[in-house]
């Protein structure tokens, strides 16, 4: 809160123009009176986010899997996902538009490429770190490759899994932007486009405060889950303090 007021009481001391840095009570009244012109591209840049996320999720699951359980899936599949997640994203939206025209389905691909690395990375990482007493426990219970799996590894993935979720998250938003502002006519980074075209500074800043609420709330939700599911990986006060 201090830092919005500090912003407002700067601009006012230093007359700052509205085309240079709006107040934050500028934008507040443009996010007041226009909200129902933004709320659809609000909507429409939630749903893509959620849809490319989802995939994402699904795929770098599969993917961080695979790698982190075979050395020889590590050995070609790692260095190909590296050298994909260095290309600039913005350059594969052009190769979407052209497979599947303009609209929702390059902002759900741009999303999804946008956070499938992070995912594989922190899964094969779990998967890597986990504890070679525990499997060597579950083979001399003959368990499967499978058994040893599913209640040895992916448990112990988890608070890796769910740290490159609140990364990943971020990461989302900020494909489905991207798309939307080069092969869009709808969602906030369309509207953050055109408002920037007609030097609307203060329906841009707009855009991009509803883009931070939505990163949070998703960061937060992820948040939640997380302390729910991997609450045993955390160290509690009361032991820390008596260790």
């Amino acid at each position: 809160m201090g830092f919005f007021v500090a912003w407002e009481i700067l601009c006012l001391i230093f007359n700052v123009s509205d085309i240079v840095l709006p107040r934050p009570s500028q934008i507040l009244v443009t996010l007041w009176t226009r909200f129902p012109a933004i709320w659809p591209h609000a909507i429409q840049t939630l749903y893509t986010t959620l849809v490319g996320f989802a995939l994402g999720i699904a795929i770098g699951v599969l993917l961080g899997i695979l790698i982190g359980s075979s050395r020889l899936a590590y050995d070609v599949a790692y260095p190909l996902l590296v050298g994909f997640s260095s290309i600039p994203k913005v350059a594969v939206v052009p190769i979407f538009v052209l497979w599947f025209g303009a609209g929702t389905v390059p902002a759900v691909l741009t999303a999804m490429i946008m956070c499938i690395f992070p995912i594989v990375v922190n899964v094969a990482t779990g998967l890597a770190a986990t504890e070679p007493e525990l499997q060597d426990v579950m083979r001399t219970l003959r368990a499967t490759k499978w058994e040893i799996l599913w209640n040895i590894g992916l448990p112990r993935t988890m608070p890796y899994f769910f740290a490159s979720l609140k990364v990943a998250a971020t990461l989302a938003f900020v494909g489905a932007v991207i798309s939307e502002t080069v092969a869009s006519n709808r969602g906030i980074g369309n509207l953050m486009m055109i408002a920037s075209s007609s030097f609307d500074v203060p329906l841009v800043f707009a855009g991009l405060f509803i883009l931070a609420i939505l990163g949070v709330a998703l960061y937060a939700g992820f948040s939640l889950i997380e302390g729910r599911v991997t609450g045993w990986a955390v160290r509690s006060e009361n032991f820390s303090a008596g260790g």
